[in-house]
């Protein structure tokens, strides 16, 4: 069974940044496409960003393309998303997610389709 762990959450002010980490077992990063979720209160969980761990495709939600990069470690047991420019809206809990659908060597934001989730890392952005 696999056990993904997050860490990293925190309270900042807008603008900060935060470097989100979650590990699993080595093997599996290797041949799974990984990705970030995330969920405010009363609102449907959705995709952030995901990464092909085999050639390290990645994939982004809109909403933060040019502020948040998915990536992982050289032995690939860890997969990390580092968030600068930090705004309001995206405080949420974080949740990273292993399993993810692949299509060609994208690995799609679907939450409906995750095999593994770890347990949410809660991220604060105030004004």
């Amino acid at each position: 069974q696999v056990r993904l762990v997050e860490s990293g959450g925190d309270s900042v002010q807008a603008g900060g940044s935060l470097r989100l980490s979650c590990t699993g077992p080595g093997s599996h990063y290797r041949s799974s496409c990984m990705g970030w979720f995330r969920q405010a209160p009363g609102k449907e969980r959705e995709g952030v960003a995901s990464i092909y761990t085999i050639a390290s495709n990645t994939h982004y939600a809109d909403s933060v393309k040019g502020r948040f990069t998915i990536s992982q470690d050289n032995a690939k047991t860890a997969v990390y998303l580092q968030m600068n420019n930090l705004k309001p809206e995206d405080t949420a809990m974080y949740y990273c997610a292993a399993g993810l659908p692949r299509y060609g060597s994208t690995c799609r934001l679907d939450s409906r389709s995750v095999d593994y989730w770890g347990q949410g890392t809660q991220v604060t952005v105030s004004s």
